[in-house]
């Protein structure tokens, strides 16, 4: 089915099923507030993964920090749950019973259906630390990493979360060389001026902070001097000169990261080839919330899978609230016709019936800026209600009645209950003219205190969250959404002084708050102790005083803070921030004497959290006080316009208040109770010449606008067709209302409390044109409704509560109180899990060498301090006849090194470090080598002696695993030196129900059944059987480092080879010199089995399994997995070194079959091999 809307035909979306048949192609899955959007990509996730495609090909990519990590901590919950219940399948005859779908399906099949699955979750959850769950730009910085040549990628180019000082830097010196020789005034000031003109620093910040959108109107020769003309060009300009200069110091911006991987996609040389490595690797995209992506982020996902990749975007238009942002609707809409497939997901599992049925009453139907942007139907998971009065027998009546209450003083305990309650002032419009916004925001904050101390109060009983039973409301149930910061900090100082906590959650930029300004005031001071500098510090919480007291203070209560102040100069130049704020703190009592007082929670929070990022400037930058004085400056003037992680403001507590945010910090939240006082304000300016980020469509055009009609429009009132671009604005500035509006009323589980005033502002609101457009089928939204009635005119039907305002008394709450009972000793009655471990191989090896093994049970493994390369008993090995030019061969070039574990480390360093193709060799072995010995001095051995015994090993070949190719000519960008891991065994420290208990002897058994009876460690699994090593058991975490991981072609094909250097003297101890004979490969598999290296080798070729898992496109453990080679150095005398066989003498080569290596990773995953 299709739907024409103006000019477009869009698919008509159908109702989504979790469990149905997985989508493939490009598919858009609106999510409509509540409606389960993160359960259904975690479950998606599941099952994609369950279905046989490996997590490394899935790329999850949502819009913000925050939401990264819940996506990430939920996806990883429900592959946990997968893999339990799969667990509890296999170990149940019926396979068990299961209330979650989606676990369900995945249950359903036969025990090998079900083993694999458990095994490709297992898998997952193995590799889960590496999956691609990331934000946009994150992606972005990823694929320029890994696309490395093939993309526009600088790799010491410097990231900066803001460059408002280049901006600025930029149009000061654009704004210079064009108007300050010029005989006439510049056509626009630099900085503000006048109401209703546009300076020079707004242009070119709008420019550039919207650098991919074109710029209008473009004047029509290179002669005309209008405004309109002059704009554009000092706009244009400064995008040039801002990109260039970017460039020239290597800076670059989130921004920045998009625009190089769009640009790296569409180049006509690389481009074709950069996106086919994309797709190659990520099979199956997912995209959250992509209702707030913008057309630069649209087109990367176009150009790179659209058409090859599973592309499922998740999102819903009706919450596009970040137009300011740069968000961009209209590339959601570009997405939608562009589908395969569009789904709905149809059931709110987060509001009770009642509460959504009200809110569709008042929007179902209706075009939320744009008539593809449409409120549909849903259905509700929560039939019962959940808030009732504390008079059961009055909720009936809160369901049927929509007429305003008469009380006095105020609602009744039926009407405070109801889903969906509306204040409004009663008004009478033949006498009554609006007023204005200053004078009645003050009257509905009264009246929401009055409210919710009333609700608190009444003793309204509240079911929600994990609570089976009815219990008394908390303000912690409570939300106040707000327009501005500036709302909340007002709302909440009027609930704290009726007594009710309240708590602002991240209310703009900590540098905007007044703590910021009393930093700077004692910086000031500490930099510059005059008189006037120490009074204004005086007055700030570090010392606390009044003003009476300043004016009172006689001259030695002066003298007495002037020499505190220099005292704590003092502490702030020679030891810091973080030492100045720990002595004020304690000198003058700052947390007690803040926390008496109304607000001091929030205070000290503020002051705490400026002092940290104080230190961390000053400890970064090597800031002094002069220097930290302004940086503070920069940071109170970046914090009016620009919010950043790290400098929003940190919440005192939110326990058991009543939380205070703006809507569009709610997004993405629930609160069981939400008040809305502005749902009525919303003022609506004429056009005053500002600029304008709108869609160039002209209104009568039948076709929809597109995200490519942006245009950021810098002209004013002047320019060409601003008349047509004011009026998008304002449809646009309009649809964004109606989505704020939706978000604030979507975010309540139970119930909405709304404010409707008589004001200038209120035509224009979302509430007024919800509640009295006209509800015929065919009637269109109008921008603006007059106000001619107040709501109590009006019949909302079942689930409303529409309440005339009337002055009453703030109703005392106070919280309940809870008898503490006697104390007593808490009782540790848990079960400890004794049976697991943090291992390695030189732990599990430790009794076959002799070695003190420390009873089972939880332990982690002593970090190794030094490469104890050589086995406790180096038994000489038997020289076996191989030919008499081995046997009389040439002497190791190591046979005049020492031995021993401080040895071993030295040389493992010296190899780890060394670049062979960085110059001369042999200089470089001996320069690494003194930089070693420095750290490790040993006795009988120099620098240079060391580095020519070395150097011979270097230009030793490898054998034909490695195409005879030497240490010597492998780049160090295909060697990976100290790989280190940390495996999970068996489950790790938390097995999953049916885990097996595996041991040495499992592997030993594994081993004895999968190597051929030709290999030549074939005799390996017997010594592994023995008893001492089979017990030992292998669960927990298993850590170590594999020395190197070198990697050569087959063709085309990369391999992949675990490399181990040894520095073992395997000759007779008593006969010299050492000769190379002794390390013949004839006789090397004997000293492997006897040091037990075999299994070492093992468990490093299983780590390099599971590492190129995820990191190896294309991943064929039979095509990638290369082999080991056990390097033994002392036995490689350079190019003249005996072979065997092809192979030569100190190269130990093997390699195991591919298919041993995945079973031995399952088996120590804890499940059975294949």
């Amino acid at each position: 089915m299709t739907v024409r809307t103006g000019a477009a035909v869009t698919l008509a979306p159908t109702p989504f099923d979790v469990c149905g048949p997985l989508p493939s192609g490009t598919t858009v899955l609106e999510a409509s507030a509540g409606t389960g959007k993160t359960y259904a990509i975690a479950a998606l996730a599941a099952r994609y993964i369950a279905d046989g495609r490996p997590l490394s090909e899935l790329m999850m990519i949502t819009f913000g920090r925050m939401a990264t990590n819940e996506l990430r901590m939920r996806i990883r919950e429900r592959l946990a749950a997968v893999e339990l219940a799969l667990s509890q399948a296999l170990g149940s005859d019926d396979h068990g019973t299961f209330e979650d779908a989606v676990i369900a399906l995945l249950c359903a099949g036969d025990r090998d259906t079900l083993e694999l699955r458990r095994r490709r979750i297992r898998t997952a959850l193995a590799d889960f630390d590496a999956a691609m769950i990331a934000t946009t730009h994150e992606f972005c910085q990823r694929m320029l990493d890994e696309l490395g040549v093939l993309g526009d990628h600088e790799p010491d180019a410097v990231f900066t979360e803001s460059l408002t000082d280049l901006v600025h830097e930029v149009a000061a010196d654009v704004y210079l060389r064009r108007y300050a020789a010029g005989p006439a005034e510049p056509p626009f000031p630099f900085e503000s001026g006048p109401r209703g003109t546009v300076d020079a620093l707004t242009i070119a910040a709008a420019a550039i902070g919207s650098e991919h959108v074109p710029v209008v109107p473009v004047p029509d020769d290179d002669t005309t001097l209008s405004e309109p003309a002059e704009r554009y060009r000092f706009a244009t300009e400064v995008r040039e000169q801002f990109t260039i200069r970017k460039r020239r110091r290597r800076l670059y911006s989130y921004d920045d990261m998009l625009l190089r991987l769009r640009d790296t996609l569409h180049d006509p040389v690389t481009g074709r080839d950069a996106a086919e490595r994309l797709r190659q690797r990520y099979e199956v995209v997912l995209i959250d919330e992509f209702q707030d992506t913008d057309p630069v982020q649209w087109d990367i996902v176009r150009t790179a899978f659209v058409g090859h990749s599973t592309v499922i975007l998740i999102g819903d238009p009706k919450q596009a609230i970040y137009a300011f942002r740069g968000a961009d609707v209209y590339s959601y809409l570009d997405a939608v016709d562009e589908a395969g497939a569009i789904g709905t997901l149809a059931t709110n599992w987060r509001s009770d019936q009642a509460l959504v049925g009200a809110l569709g009453t008042l929007m179902t139907g209706v075009p939320l800026g744009d008539p593809r942007i449409t409120v549909r139907p849903v259905a509700a998971s929560h039939t019962d209600r959940r808030l009732v009065s504390a008079e059961p027998a009055a909720d009936q009546a809160a369901e049927a009645s929509s007429t305003p209450s008469e009380a006095s003083r105020g609602p009744s305990s039926a009407a405070m209950v109801a889903p969906f309650r509306i204040r409004y002032q009663p008004f009478d419009p033949a006498v009554e003219s609006p007023q204005s916004v200053t004078r009645l925001r003050p009257q509905v904050t009264a009246d929401l205190v009055a409210d919710i101390s009333a609700l608190l109060a009444a003793g309204a009983r509240l079911r929600i969250g994990p609570d089976r039973d009815h219990r008394r409301v908390r303000p912690g149930d409570i939300a106040v959404l707000v327009r501005r910061n500036d709302r909340a900090e007002e709302i909440a100082q009027a609930l704290i002084a009726a007594g009710v906590p309240a708590v602002v959650l991240g209310a703009g930029s900590v540098f905007a708050s007044p703590m910021a300004g009393h930093w700077l005031t004692l910086l000031t001071a500490l930099e510059q102790p005059r008189q006037q500098q120490i009074r204004a510090v005086a007055l700030t919480p570090f010392v606390g005083w009044t003003m009476h007291r300043l004016a009172t203070a006689d001259d030695d209560a002066v003298t007495d803070l002037s020499a505190t102040i220099r005292r704590w100069s003092r502490v702030l130049v020679h030891r810091g921030v973080a030492a100045l704020m720990e002595t004020i703190t304690t000198e003058e009592d700052l947390g007690r004497r803040l926390l008496s007082d109304t607000g001091g929670e929030r205070r000290l929070t503020d002051l705490r959290h400026i002092g940290q990022s104080l230190h961390a400037a000053a400890v970064f930058g090597q800031l002094g006080v002069g220097a930290l004085i302004a940086w503070l400056r920069q940071r109170i003037d970046e914090a009016q316009t620009i919010a950043m992680d790290e400098r929003s403001r940190r919440l005192e507590t939110d326990d058991q208040a009543v939380q205070i945010l703006t809507v569009h910090r709610s997004k993405g939240l629930e609160f069981p109770i939400v008040y809305l006082p502005d749902a009525w304000d919303r003022w609506c300016p004429e056009d005053d010449g500002q600029i304008l980020r709108v869609h160039d469509h002209p209104a009568n055009d039948g076709a929809p606008p597109t995200a490519d009609d942006l245009v950021l429009d810098v002209g004013g009132m002047a320019g060409a067709n601003r008349k047509d671009r004011v009026a998008q604005d304002r449809l646009e500035s309009g649809g964004d209302d109606l989505r704020l509006a939706y978000v604030a009323l979507t975010r309540a589980q139970v119930q909405v409390v709304a404010w409707w005033m008589h004001s200038w502002n209120t035509p224009g609101s979302a509430l007024q044109r919800f509640l009295f457009r006209s509800h015929d089928e065919n009637a269109e939204l109008a921008d603006r409704y007059p106000v001619n009635a107040d709501p109590g005119s009006l019949h909302l039907g079942p689930g409303f509560s529409v309440e005339p305002m009337t002055e009453r008394p703030i109703t005392e709450w106070r919280p309940q109180q809870h008898q503490d009972g006697p104390l007593r000793v808490r009782r540790f009655d848990r079960e400890l899990d004794l049976q697991w471990r943090r291992t390695s191989y030189t732990a599990l090896t430790a009794a076959a060498h002799g070695t003190e093994v420390s009873a089972a049970g939880v332990g982690s493994e002593a970090e190794p301090a030094k490469e104890d390369d050589e086995t406790p008993a180096a038994e000489t090995l038997a020289e076996t006849s191989v030919g008499r030019h081995v046997v009389d061969g040439p002497v190791s070039p190591m046979d005049d090194l020492p031995m021993g574990a401080a040895f071993g480390t030295i040389v493992h360093a010296i190899f780890e470090r060394v670049d062979p193709h960085e110059g001369d060799l042999a200089a470089s072995l001996q320069r690494i080598a003194s930089e070693e010995l420095a750290h490790l001095p040993a006795q009988e051995m120099t620098a240079q002696t060391l580095a020519t015994g070395i150097l011979p090993a270097w230009l030793t070949s490898l054998g034909p695993l490695a195409d005879d190719r030497r240490l010597a000519d492998i780049p160090i960008a295909d060697r990976l030196s100290e790989l280190s891991f940390e495996l999970p065994l068996a489950g790790g420290s938390a097995p999953g129900p049916g885990a097996r208990d595996v041991r040495l002897g499992d592997v030993a058994a594994l081993l004895a059944d999968r190597l051929p009876a030709g290999d030549p460690l074939a005799r390996y699994p017997e010594l592994l059987a023995q008893p001492l090593l089979a017990e030992q058991s292998l669960r927990g975490y298993l850590t170590g480092s594999i020395d190197a991981v070198l990697r050569t072609r087959n063709g085309t094909v990369p391999r992949y080879l675990v490399v181990d250097y040894k520095t073992n003297w395997l000759g007779d101890l008593d006969q010299r010199p050492l000769r190379v004979a002794a390390y013949s490969p004839t006789l090397l598999p004997q000293a492997m089995m006897h040091a037990h290296y075999p299994l070492q080798a093992l468990l490093y070729a299983v780590a390099l399994h599971r590492y190129l898992r995820w990191r190896q496109p294309g991943y064929s453990p039979d095509d990638h997995l290369g082999g080991i080679l056990y390097l033994f150095v002392r036995g490689m005398a350079g190019p003249d070194t005996p072979r065997v066989d092809g192979v030569p003498c100190g190269v130990f080569s093997w390699r195991p079959p591919a298919q041993l290596i995945i079973d031995l990773s399952d088996l120590l995953d804890g499940s059975d091999p294949k």
